[in-house]
């Protein structure tokens, strides 16, 4: 698990190293329109191409970029192995994290909870690590428990 921590803050400025084809781009994108329909999960698309579902807005204050948020999250694969599931809060600045990350957050506000489905430009890319094959599409599960 110390691993997956360590990669966020390693491989968090380098997510969008990666150059994908069109033809690759769309393939992500069909498979997770696949994923959200097998599960009946209706989500919206940003430009990026990140599919998340804002489950709880948050009462608390709006985050910033600047930020350092204190979070909890389950990663998991489209086949749904779980690779990380914190269940106590972990904190990061948000330009620290993984580009999916950082741009749901800035949908949401201090105790808000999101469902995302990312892309692979989004997330790790064509990175190797341990619980993730390169070029994944990563599911995850966030509630921001403070905005520091």
């Amino acid at each position: 698990m110390l691993k997956i921590i360590t990669s966020l803050l390693l491989f968090g400025f380098l997510t969008s190293c990666a150059t994908y084809s069109e033809e690759e781009v769309k393939s992500f994108d069909q498979q997770i329109q696949d994923y959200l329909a097998e599960k009946n999960i209706d989500c919206e698309r940003s430009d990026s191409g990140l599919y998340f579902k804002i489950i709880e807005k948050g009462e608390g204050r709006e985050i910033k970029f600047s930020d350092k948020v204190s979070f909890k999250y389950k990663g998991e694969l489209l086949n749904g192995r779980v690779f990380d599931d914190k269940k106590e809060p972990v904190d990061f600045y948000v330009k620290q994290l993984i580009a999916c990350w950082k741009e749901v957050l800035m949908e949401i506000n201090e105790g808000g909870k999101v469902f995302l489905v990312s892309p692979p430009q989004l997330g790790y890319g064509d990175h190797k690590l341990n619980d993730i094959p390169q070029n994944s599409i990563l599911v995850f599960e966030m509630e921001v428990v403070e905005v520091k």
